[in-house]
């Protein structure tokens, strides 16, 4: 029987991947964190729950290696679920030296290089390494390739994502990640064959459709969407755009954090307090997490369209029930496969889709 360890076992996101995986699989499940009497009251709780007495949990701490080796003994794969990106090369090295398949749920620059640079040993060593899964990253490049999957010949895909999350989030350390990847702010896309500039960015107009509607969105790249034109040669336009939300959030607290972030650099926490109170003060409905592409190309031989999207009310459901869909593929052996991977290209887009659906995500197919 499969075991796996999620780290960050008691945050908002490692919560929910362990209730997931026990309902949709039958993998026992280690909660690792650094407070032991947390983690072992979680485990409790889900073992109350459900059956089988499924769930243990262990202290770890993945700014030390020790405690890192201990908690990865005899575990089948460790999901990374805590903003823990600073300390990314201590669980990567103890994964490798354990033997230990791994996934994170983070979004860091510093991160994704260094598992570039240890994909050769990954590789060799035959570990399955999936890197930047969850909502975005993990789902942009996915639904690209669920757009392809209905397609003969895909030729654009725009992503766009949707985030309005209304008040009484609470603040964790995944906005920390956030306002770090800020400082390294990418917003290329891709069009007439090539990438824009790393230090450019384009707004457009994108229709929602629905009680959403038209949006006016800024373009943010992801690492997984690099390797999509190569992918499919055929693609003339594929890119991410991130809509507005509030005229306050957008044209005070977004220039506000921008600037800041540029003159305290390492006021990481405070910059990060300042926009999630903004985002959680100046709102309006609906309130919903949605991603969706809309995608145009050929079908028999004529022009053919493709809209698809994903949403739910709770953001932190939409990180995590992708992560565990795309970890039934890693558990009956179709994306558990020997090299670093991105979640969005390692799994099958179709069966991706349908998991998610079963597991509560609103997932809408059209086809014109």
């Amino acid at each position: 029987m499969s075991r796996i360890l999620i780290l960050g076992g008691t945050g908002y996101t490692g919560k929910l991947v362990a209730k997931h995986l026990l309902e949709q699989t039958d993998v026992t499940v280690t909660i690792a964190a650094r407070r032991l009497d947390k983690a072992s009251a979680f485990a409790d709780e889900l073992n109350q729950k459900y059956p089988g007495q499924r769930v243990c949990a262990v202290h770890a701490d993945a700014s030390n290696a020790d405690s890192l080796i201990a908690a990865f003994q005899g575990q089948t794969l460790v999901v990374v679920a805590a903003p823990t990106t600073a300390f990314a090369e201590i669980a990567i090295r103890t994964a490798l030296d354990m033997g230990v398949d791994y996934l994170d749920v983070q979004l860091g620059a510093q991160k994704f290089a260094l598992l570039q640079s240890a994909s050769k040993e990954i590789e060799c060593a035959g570990r399955t390494f999936i890197t930047e899964a969850g909502f975005h990253p993990g789902l942009p490049s996915a639904l690209v390739r669920y757009a392809a999957a209905h397609l003969d010949t895909i030729e654009r895909a725009v992503t766009a994502g949707y985030l309005n999350m209304g008040k009484g989030l609470p603040y964790t350390e995944a906005v920390d990640e956030l306002i770090e990847m800020f400082k390294d702010y990418q917003a290329q896309v891709y069009k007439n064959g090539q990438w824009t500039k790393s230090s450019s960015f384009e707004l457009r107009k994108i229709d929602f459709g629905g009680d959403i509607g038209n949006k006016r969105c800024y373009s943010m790249f992801f690492e997984e969407l690099r390797l999509l034109p190569e992918m499919y040669p055929s693609l003339k336009e594929v890119g991410f755009y991130l809509s507005e939300s509030h005229w306050i959030t957008d044209y005070v607290i977004m220039p506000v954090t921008w600037v800041w972030l540029k003159i305290m650099p390492n006021a990481v926490r405070p910059i990060g307090k300042f926009l999630w109170w903004g985002m959680g003060t100046f709102h309006r409905p609906p309130y919903r997490i949605e991603l969706q592409v809309q995608a145009s190309g050929l079908k028999d031989g004529r022009p053919a369209k493709v809209l698809a999207s994903v949403d739910h009310p709770d953001g932190y459901e939409l990180t995590a029930i992708p992560v565990v869909a795309a970890l039934l593929q890693y558990l009956d052996g179709s994306a558990r496969k020997p090299g670093l991977w991105m979640m969005g290209q390692v799994v099958d887009p179709v069966r991706l889709m349908k998991d998610m659906a079963k597991m509560g995500v609103n997932t809408t197919t059209i086809i014109t």
